[in-house]
């Protein structure tokens, strides 16, 4: 039976040998776009109205998502363009975390049409410039907070997130257009050293360290007045629903939306996972790893994992690349972490528990060498990756069940 995968922008045609399913984000109804962000703005969870919170903000700034997310940014932007385009003091803010800016084709993506007219009021976060950073406290757990001084200093704030499931921080958007959205290098550091723990994982919030540090942290800026819109999108990057208002009140909100879209039923686990890093969450291998984590949950244990991620731009950060490149077995990850840690290790720590558990095999346009320094077996063609892996299980004895995950970073594989 012929499968289409997904590669970059392209569908591959595949050959699948033996029994398989596929399992994609659910079928949801969906609305009139237009109409579900209108009746979210106009009925905002302890929060005034949209309009009437940036009429009464004299500066306001807007912390929109970069190009490794799905946002609808662009979409929300054009719903809000009458009222943005006639604000007196209008500034931007790409929430990058430790990424890099955005390319100008990555910006006409974020913003759309609109993106000549606001291009000069638009700021790329870099968490790497102390200069721009001011320190407003510490969370319970000790992250020492240090955020884009552009949102104290501007006082009023619009965040445009979406909320999918992720993969240690339990849930993205809302909290974390902050955290690490526009926080310092450091800080997103100290956060993200939590996500070691076992505790740290998909769908998980009590309970989860790194969301837990979160949303502490933001009792830091309780003097910032805050606007939320969340988004929760299908899996073909349609609107699903939208939630405003309250920064956390909205993404606790959203989370009820983002299961139905997101949580699926898997029959049985497979010993061959297919998991695709689809466009645009195929930016660089870093991104793309969320996909092994999800589909690590659909695969048996001594089984074989293939991650298909075009990897557009590379490896991404070069932290967690520097560290599995010393290391010979993910056994000897985890113990190179035990002496030391930096950002980034948190994802070659992901990466060697399902290393421990099975095998990593990658389709991408890396080079060989760099995908092998990853623990990982490389490959340029999906359909020998395939062929491989169903000989593989064979020899050992075993009929091989495959799951195919087209949308694998935004899939959470939930066995019946």
């Amino acid at each position: 039976m012929q499968v289409n995968i997904p590669y970059g922008k392209e569908k591959i045609k595949v050959e699948i040998p033996e029994y398989y399913e596929i399992i994609t984000p659910n079928k949801v109804k969906i609305s009139n776009e237009n109409n579900i962000i209108e009746k979210a703005l106009k009925n905002p969870i302890s929060k005034e109205p949209f309009d009437q919170f940036a009429s009464n903000a004299k500066r306001l700034l807007v912390i929109v998502n970069d190009a490794t997310r799905p946002t609808p940014t662009k979409k929300i932007l054009k719903y809000l363009y009458p009222v943005l385009s006639s604000h007196p003091n209008l500034k931007f803010l790409i929430a990058t975390g430790v990424h890099r800016a955005p390319t100008n084709e990555e910006y006409k993506f974020i913003f759309g049409k609109i993106y000549d007219e606001f291009k000069e009021q638009i700021y790329a976060h870099n968490a790497r410039k102390e200069e721009d950073m001011e320190y407003l406290g510490k969370s319970k757990n000790g992250t020492e907070m240090y955020i884009n001084k552009m949102v104290s200093e501007i006082g009023n704030v619009l965040v445009i997130g979406s909320v999918e499931p992720h993969y240690f921080g339990g849930f993205t958007g809302g909290r974390k257009s902050f955290l690490p959205g526009v926080a310092s290098y450091n800080t997103i550091e100290m956060n993200h050293k939590l996500a070691l723990s076992d505790e740290a994982r998909s769908l998980a919030l009590e309970g989860n360290p790194v969301h837990e540090d979160m949303v502490d942290a933001m009792n830091v800026l309780k003097e910032v007045n805050v606007f939320s819109i969340q988004t929760v999108l299908t899996g073909e990057h349609d609107i699903y629903a939208v939630t405003a208002g309250d920064l956390l009140k909205s993404f606790d909100a959203a989370i009820d939306y983002s299961k139905e879209v997101f949580c699926v039923p898997l029959k049985k686990k497979g010993n061959i996972v297919i998991t695709v890093a689809p466009y645009p969450m195929d930016i660089d291998l870093y991104q793309s790893q969320k996909a092994l984590d999800n589909g690590k949950l659909a695969l048996e244990s001594d089984g074989i994992i293939i991650l298909v991620s075009k990897c557009r731009m590379g490896v991404g950060e070069d932290a967690f690349l520097n560290l599995l490149s010393k290391a010979d077995t993910s056994q000897e990850v985890f113990k190179l972490i035990e002496n030391e840690y930096r950002l980034g290790y948190h994802k070659a720590a992901k990466m060697a528990q399902i290393g421990n558990y099975a095998e990593m095999w990658a389709v991408t346009d890396l080079e060989d060498n760099v995908v092998k320094k990853t623990l990982m077996k490389p490959y340029s063609n999906i359909q020998s990756a395939v062929d491989d892996a169903v000989k593989t299980i064979k020899t050992r004895g075993k009929v091989p069940r495959i799951v195919i995950m087209p949308s694998g970073s935004l899939t959470i594989p939930i066995v019946q």
